[in-house]
């Protein structure tokens, strides 16, 4: 089923309200286009980076979850954002705080089915980030750690074993298949795409390459999405692995799309502390960093890091359920914003 008709029929299950109009575009016959929304919703509880995820109620036990969504109502809504809210609101009871806009998407392909009629659907992505005093206010969804769709990202423990044992021997046979087109598309060779953003043969690992990751995994035919959309590569594995979690549509590329955002921002801007509550310790500091960059960061050098830029001040209390001795609070330093343009937290994981 098309999602323009999983988004109409996913309001209406359950619930009486006029669902709202929205708004198609024709440019002849079979051309209309509806604009939809879709909410990448993270929190980090326990030090583990989650995401709210949605199931349409009228679908089976084993049907995909996806991220919240719906279609954008110029009767309903003011602006795009508000009805992303209005969305998020009436499919999950969480009022949103934190939101930015993060990109279009509108691949043909990429969820019509064959002989589709439906309107074609053009997807605007947000980011939004809550703490965990919020995260437990939901309905209808759940929260799924974001290394379950992306396991290859988290590197908290080191390389994971699933890069070397399945990803990389395959993505390095893939590359070496000819073309079927004898000019490609993209100006850079298979291989080199592999080696940059997969860090081989000695390459950096760049934790903010998540979606070109994931785009090169679907090229390649190595995720269930490239499977589901019939992609020639795909179909010349015949069978292979489960590479993570599979989403409905193109929602796990919106996923990875908000994951490569929040990990570069919070370099650059004090977005992390949307993630924490109003006092917090400084190791509890780290370890959400820790979860959303991906690799384990080096404890005192992340001190001095976050100190020394005076993105925190003590509160003067203590927080004594430690484990161990009696650990200084914080809270973040509101003045930074106006000192300087980029406060964010400069960590550098590789060499931390």
């Amino acid at each position: 089923m098309a999602e323009a008709n999983l988004r109409r029929r996913t309001f209406e299950a359950g619930d009486s309200r006029r669902a709202p109009m929205p708004i198609e575009i024709a440019r002849g016959e079979g051309a209309n286009v509806e604009i939809g929304l879709n909410a990448a919703i993270v929190a980090v509880i326990d030090n583990e980076p989650v995401v709210l995820a949605v199931r349409d109620e009228a679908e089976t036990s084993t049907s995909l979850e996806g991220l919240p969504f719906g279609p954008f109502s110029p009767v309903d809504h003011r602006t795009l954002e508000g009805g992303l809210r209005s969305w998020v609101a009436h499919q999950t009871g969480l009022e949103l705080g934190y939101t930015e806009q993060l990109y279009s998407f509108g691949d043909r392909g990429r969820h019509a089915e064959q002989g589709d009629a439906a309107p074609h659907v053009v997807s605007i992505g947000y980011l939004a980030l809550t703490h965990p005093s919020n995260a437990a206010n939901v309905s209808g969804s759940t929260w799924r750690s974001w290394y379950q769709y992306f396991p290859w990202e988290d590197w908290r423990k080191g390389r994971p074993a699933l890069l070397a044992s399945l990803i990389e021997p395959r993505l390095k046979e893939w590359a070496e298949r000819p073309h079927r087109n004898a000019n490609p598309a993209h100006p850079l060779q298979r291989a080199d795409r592999v080696h940059i953003c997969f860090g081989l043969d000695g390459a950096a690992w760049d934790e903010e390459k998540v979606l070109e990751r994931f785009e090169l995994l679907y090229e390649a035919g190595l995720v269930e999405e490239a499977h589901r959309d019939g992609r020639d590569a795909a179909l010349a594995w015949g069978t292979s692995p489960r590479l993570g979690t599979p989403m409905r549509f193109d929602h796990r590329r919106i996923l990875a799309t908000a994951m490569s955002r929040v990990r570069a921002k919070i370099k650059y801007r004090p977005v992390i502390f949307e993630l924490m509550p109003p006092e917090f310790t400084l190791f509890e500091l780290q370890k959400t960093v820790e979860a959303i960059l991906g690799p384990h960061l080096h404890k005192q050098n992340f001190r001095r890091l976050v100190e020394s830029a005076g993105l925190v001040e003590p509160t003067g209390d203590v927080k004594s359920q430690t484990g161990g001795r009696p650990a200084k609070l914080f809270r973040f330093r509101r003045e930074v914003l106006l000192e300087r343009p980029a406060p964010g937290v400069r960590v550098k994981p590789g060499r931390a």
